[in-house]
Order: C-alpha cells, then sequence, then structure tokens
C-alpha cells in the first residue's frame, strides 16, 4: 500500500470519527432539550467514550482517523493539488482547509490523551473555555481585536458556504456516476443547515467579545447550542438543531465510504 492509499484510508477514518463524534453530540443535546442537563461539544463528546466499553480502543482510533484528516485537509490547504489558487473563492478554500486540519490534529491531540488515559474525560464544553483563552490572547496582541473581528467574520463566511451547500444540495464530492440519492441529500441538507446556524453563532460570539473586549463573550460549540436553549421556545429550537447534527454525523459516515478522496503525497515528504 503506497502513501497515497495509507493517507487516504486514514481520512476515511476520520470521516467516520467526525460523524461519530456529530451523532453524540446531537444525541447529548437532543437529551438536554427534552430532560435539561448539561450540553456538550466535540471535546466533552470524546469524553464520554472514555468511559464506553472498549471506549479507549474507539478514541485511539478517532485519534489515528483525526490525524488522516488533518493531513489531508492541511495538504490541500498548504499544497494546493487541485490548483484553487486561481480566485478568491478558491484562496478560501485553501484558508478553510488549513484552519480544518489545525481544528482536527486538535481533536486528535485530544482523542489520543483520553486513550492513553494521560488526561480525565471532561463532559461539559472544554472547547467554550478554549475558545476564551485564545481570544483573549488575542485581544492582548498588537492589532488583537481586528484580527478577532477577522476570524469572526471568517466564521460567518464558513457558515454561509455551510448554508450554500445545504441549499444546492448537490454533493458532487460523493464518488458516483449519478447524483446522490435523494434522502441521502436530505440528510446532508439537513445536517449543513445546522451546523451553518452553529458556525454563525460563534462568529457572532467572536465579534461581540472583540468590539466589546471581553474574552468571555466567546463561545464554542457548547456555548452556541446552551444560545439556543436559552431562547424563547428553545427546547423546540434546540431539539430541531440537534436532531440536525445528528444527522450532519449520519452523513459523515456516508462520505467515509463514499466520498471522492485522494490524498497525495506532498513535495516536500
Amino acid at each position: 500500500m503506497t502513501y497515497d492509499d495509507r493517507m487516504t484510508l486514514l481520512a476515511r477514518i476520520g470521516f467516520a470519527a467526525r460523524g461519530l463524534v456529530y451523532i453524540l453530540i446531537g444525541w447529548f443535546a437532543l437529551d438536554v432539550a427534552v430532560n435539561g442537563g448539561q450540553l456538550k461539544d466535540n471535546q466533552g463528546a470524546l469524553g464520554t467514550l472514555a468511559s464506553a466499553p472498549l471506549g479507549h480502543v474507539l478514541l485511539a482510533i478517532c485519534a489515528i482517523g483525526f490525524v488522516g484528516y488533518a493531513i489531508w485537509r492541511l495538504t490541500e490547504g498548504i499544497t494546493d493539488p487541485e490548483n484553487r489558487s486561481r480566485d478568491i473563492k478558491g484562496r478560501f478554500a485553501r484558508a478553510g482547509y488549513a484552519v480544518s486540519g489545525i481544528t482536527h490534529l486538535a481533536l486528535a491531540t485530544a482523542a489520543a490523551r483520553l486513550a492513553l488515559r494521560q488526561t480525565p474525560a471532561q463532559g461539559g464544553s472544554p472547547g467554550d473555555e478554549s475558545a476564551q483563552s485564545w481570544s483573549a490572547w488575542l485581544l492582548a496582541q498588537p492589532g488583537g481585536t481586528l484580527m478577532l473581528i477577522m476570524v469572526g467574520i471568517g466564521f460567518f463566511a464558513v457558515a454561509a458556504a455551510q448554508a450554500v451547500k445545504a441549499y444546492k444540495a448537490r454533493f458532487d464530492e460523493l464518488d458516483a456516476q449519478v447524483p446522490a440519492p435523494r434522502y441521502v441529500r436530505w440528510v446532508g441538507r439537513c445536517g449543513y443547515a445546522a451546523r451553518a446556524l452553529i458556525f454563525a453563532i460563534i462568529g457572532w460570539f467572536l465579534i461581540m467579545a472583540a468590539t466589546n473586549h471581553d474574552a468571555d463573550r466567546a463561545g464554542g460549540l457548547g456555548e452556541a447550542l446552551q444560545q439556543l436553549r436559552s431562547q424563547s421556545e428553545g427546547a423546540a429550537i434546540l431539539g430541531i438543531v440537534a436532531f440536525g447534527l445528528a444527522l450532519f454525523g449520519m452523513f459523515s459516515l456516508i462520505e467515509a465510504r463514499y466520498r471522492r478522496i485522494r490524498v497525495k503525497k506532498p513535495g516536500f515528504l
């Protein structure tokens, strides 16, 4: 098996790991919508696996998959194998791939540390505290307020891209000679719509943190879900979004099998 084949397989495992995590997030959020309790983000969902049967094995597999996924995204973002830099849209796409790669490296680290029992499992939303921490660091830098606003705008741009994908529901990246079945497109459409809403809320948090120079206003996935829960009819809204996030997890599992993926060896290796 060549380097390309091995890394492509790991990227597919990464899609499956992402799917598992989003299904867990959606399940826990749906439970909170019905019964109340504490919401969980990506890292909180990973923490629940630590106490599950064979949980540490699952965490190890997730860590390996996230590494493969991250390398694929970083390769796309840095080396630009598909020559996307020819227009502004392509440059934004590359930037998004790089950010996705870094994010999944962080998830891989968290999963690996949990698998090796180097850190205790955390419930809730550790990502919220992390968002506040790096926002505070950024605000302390020269020009940090503007940079944090730009990060928030970046989240809005990602949210818009996800919303467009939900609206068009083409999913041409699925490796098939014919369009994806209608029910598959609806699974992806609902999942991407839920993600678009979450990314938009996170972007708003970051812009508010920047304009008020208050890092405590920043937040991640868990805080975004909590914001939905606090609205009028919040339980119903959270339940709908939770179902959408779980569907995104299911769509990630479909992508793990059918998405067109090819991780090419970077020229510097």
